[in-house]
């Protein structure tokens, strides 16, 4: 067996401030849309005590549950473990390395806001997800 066949699977790390919303979000997609075929981490520079219920409420519509999920803090062992780092509003308080893929996502914030304001945030993470799926796990 040649080592392309045990290749470790892609991993992605999704990075915002209080890792309570779009991160939350966007790591929940990935790991229902990819089918576990993407490692994938969220973190925050300043994690919140808990997730945003509005980010909850708009991911349990799309039939993903996030109510256990808890915002956890930033390492630098989950950059240097992570392939692709996704920043959405962190700006430098991301470690660099090099060799790793870098992108920021501009997205709105949806702390504070309402499940009506969340779900255009929420669709705007969906279709960057699957944009990044078909980029990770090109068809055979």
């Amino acid at each position: 067996m040649s080592t392309t066949d045990t290749a470790k699977k892609p991993s992605v790390l999704f990075v915002c401030v209080h890792n309570a919303g779009r991160s939350q979000m966007a790591a929940a997609y990935l790991t229902s849309l990819s089918d576990g075929a993407i490692e994938v981490r969220s973190a925050g520079s300043e994690p919140a005590t808990s997730v945003n219920p509005a980010a909850v409420a708009a991911m349990a519509e799309e039939g993903i549950d996030m109510s256990t999920e808890i915002p956890k803090v930033l390492t630098v062992e989950a950059v240097r473990e992570s392939d692709v780092v996704i920043t959405m509003g962190c700006g430098d308080t991301c470690p660099i390395f090099p060799g790793k893929r870098y992108e920021d996502w501009e997205l709105e914030d949806p702390a504070g806001q309402g499940l009506e304001a969340v779900r255009p945030i929420r669709d705007d993470i969906k279709a960057r997800i699957q944009a990044l799926i078909a980029e990770l796990l090109p068809a055979d």
